[in-house]
């Protein structure tokens, strides 16, 4: 029976390497970045990346499975080098550049490596299948120092250049004593000791293991269960099974069935290495028993080898399996933990995040307002309407707010407005501002609205002639914080600068949606996209809002046709009230008969109740359009606030989203699934 599994020391392709034919972290940063840059359509044509084979026509073309799935390798690498850190991708990389190499070479032969420990009879071995002593044997450790190859000439010459990539020095290329055709195309390389004391010996293994196609390990009773076989060769290249061979060598040292009980415990720890065994014509691995110094089952793995090599499918094989471990490397950078993308509802409250930013509920409000002050100074009687001209504008106060914006104070409104906003909100630019905090918070009423001058002179508005004056305040109402200078003046505020927190919070809140879920670098990637189009989103909404402003500006652009028709009637009654306040003046003074004041009195009690309850009536009619008016100045707020944030936020958001999906389905391609 063999040994029980014991501590070896050496190197060799371990967890830390990855898979068998992927070198581990020696290649430099410049170098990773050569082997990442993508090929065009001109490196196929010559070879590079389309795996034509050489003039002499004896290479077969490449399988249309591998071929799509190296070609998704290689897309999947362009797509993400500013993405991902380049060590990630070194795995990926050097995948594609043994490709390259491989399929640059004659596809008549197939490369196959004996490895193994040291005094398992991997050169005797080696011996016998070439039928002569070509490779050294002796009780001297380590024996076999450098590589010696057998080549079994194919139908095309070739073998040169693959012995030439594999470092086997031209002094120990053989071939076969006896001439056999039954392995026609086999190039068998025996290997220095993997356990060897001479780490030179041990690196070079591990170079060559990169380049082969298939490997037969040979292993003995006594080391079969070694921790160095196992734990760092044969468990991380368990993806490897079908291009590997494991062989009991020595059985003949064996007493009775003690063979048979070695290789039944030689299966079980292939298994629970992960190692998948070819039993009843399933791929996986050969597992056979021989020795080499009688003959013994030597024939039965010359019979398996030679059809092995037949087959011509083994550099396929070794390639898919090279693909399979570098995309499972990668599967934590490219595979979601759960779906992603961006939902409707967290555009929606994105959407409502801006609008509260730029205070479009206010606006709305106040354009309400404006639009029933319109309609209530056209559907007026002409005394009110001289009573407002005659008490004339009543002017603003103008500061200059701490970040150098011109603000007017007005004194006549009255807003009150509802943030949403999530984190802290501070006024901005304003001296002795107080920090906020908290998720939908509630503003009071404020007595101070603020119009932002840029570019352009704030004037008040007349009390007789409504502006949009609450957009800016909406605004400043968003910001949620009113101070209060030294000497207990009100201090004006710049309402939009103010509403800073509000946007970033939005900004914040939607990266994080559509960053949940996905791999951390493309979830960095979501956020820093954000993040860009966060950068100048308040000042492009102070404009929007100011532009919203202006087209408030004046009232509406189409006056309703019965303000005209009340403001006739208005004219009319006045008129009756003023001939009966005439005509009673007249009676009473004597100049007209005093009988005649009950012909005043009818017109000018109409005058006097007409013209109120006709403005009464005029208030009460006016609700209705006065509502549309106001709702559709916030719709076009929100319309274009939200416009302002997809063009700056959402969409390079998608954008990245979008890339992230293109390199997912590259993944799966390359990855097989």
């Amino acid at each position: 029976m063999g040994t029980d599994r014991g501590t070896g020391g050496g190197s060799g392709i371990g967890a830390g390497t990855g898979a068998w034919g992927v070198r581990g972290s020696e290649a430099s940063q410049s170098e990773v970045e050569a082997l990442i840059q993508p090929r065009g359509p001109l490196d196929v044509e010559r070879g590079g990346g389309g795996y034509r084979w050489v003039a002499d026509g004896g290479r077969r073309a490449v399988s249309g499975g591998l071929r799509g799935r190296l070609e998704a390798l290689r897309e999947l690498i362009a797509l993400s080098r500013s993405r991902l850190d380049g060590r990630m991708l070194e795995t990926a990389g050097r995948v594609l550049e043994v490709a390259d190499e491989r399929y640059r070479l004659s596809g008549e032969h197939t490369v196959v490596a004996l490895a193994g420990a040291t005094g398992s009879g991997k050169s005797s071995l080696f011996n016998a299948l070439a039928g002569a002593n070509r490779s050294q044997v002796g009780p001297r450790r380590p024996t076999t120092a450098e590589p010696v190859a057998c080549v079994w000439p194919g139908g095309r010459p070739g073998a040169e250049g693959l012995l030439r990539r594999l470092g086997v020095p031209a002094h120990r290329r053989h071939v076969p004593a006896d001439g056999s055709s039954d392995l026609r195309g086999l190039i068998l390389v025996d290997l220095p000791d993997h356990d060897s004391s001479a780490t030179e010996h041990r690196a070079q293994v591990d170079r060559m293991l990169e380049l082969v196609d298939a490997v037969i390990w040979v292993v003995d009773p006594e080391k079969y269960a070694d921790a160095v076989l196992h734990e760092r060769y044969l468990r991380p290249l368990a993806g490897y099974a079908e291009v590997m061979f494991v062989v009991l060598n020595q059985v003949d040292r064996l007493p009775g069935d003690a063979a048979d009980q070695v290789v039944d415990d030689l299966r079980r720890l292939l298994d629970e290495d992960g190692l998948a065994l070819g039993e009843h014509g399933e791929p996986g691995a050969a597992v056979l028993a021989l020795s080499a110094a009688t003959g013994q089952g030597v024939g039965e793995l010359r019979e398996a080898l030679g059809q092995f090599v037949a087959e011509r499918g083994a550099p396929d094989r070794r390639l898919a399996a090279d693909v399979d471990a570098a995309a499972e490397r990668l599967r934590s950078v490219y595979v979601a933990r759960s779906r992603v993308g961006l939902t409707e509802r967290a555009r929606e409250e994105f959407d409502n995040r801006l609008a509260d930013a730029v205070g479009a509920v206010a606006a709305g409000s106040a354009a309400e307002r404006d639009w029933l002050r319109y309609a209530e100074r056209a559907c007026g009687s002409p005394w009110a309407r001289m009573r407002g001209r005659r008490g004339g504008p009543r002017r603003g106060r103008r500061r200059q707010s701490a970040g150098g914006s011109s603000q007017v104070l007005m004194g006549t409104e009255e807003v009150v407005g509802t943030v949403s906003a999530g984190g802290s909100a501070r006024a901005a630019g304003t001296v002795g501002a107080s920090e906020t905090a908290g998720a939908n918070r509630t503003v009071g009423t404020r007595r101070a609205a603020t119009v932002k001058a840029s570019g352009r002179s704030g004037r008040p508005a007349r009390s007789g002639q409504p502006g949009p004056s609450a957009v800016a305040a909406g605004s400043a109402v968003s910001a949620g914080s009113a101070v209060s200078g030294a000497g207990g003046d009100p201090a004006a505020v710049d309402g939009r600068a103010a509403a800073r927190p509000v946007v970033e919070h939005a900004v914040r809140a939607v990266a994080g949606e559509a960053a949940h879920g996905l791999p951390a670098p493309w979830a960095q990637a979501v956020r820093e996209a954000a993040d860009r189009g966060a950068y100048g989103l308040p000042e492009a909404l102070d404009k929007v809002a100011a532009d919203s402003e202006e087209s408030l500006r004046g009232g509406p652009a189409v006056k309703p046709r019965w303000w005209t028709v009340a403001a006739a009637l208005q004219g009319l009654l006045s008129v009756l009230q003023v001939v009966g306040l005439l005509w009673l003046l007249a009676a009473v003074t004597g100049v007209a008969d005093a009988s005649a004041w009950v012909s005043g009195l009818l017109p000018a009690v109409v005058g006097s109740v007409g013209g109120p309850a006709l403005s009464w009536m005029c208030r009460v009619v006016a609700r209705g359009p006065a509502r549309r008016y106001g709702q559709d100045a916030e719709r076009r707020l929100r319309s274009a606030a939200a416009g302002c944030g997809r063009a700056r936020v959402l969409e390079p958001v998608a954008a990245e989203l979008l890339r992230y999906r293109e390199v997912r389905e590259q993944y799966a391609v390359a990855s097989g699934v």
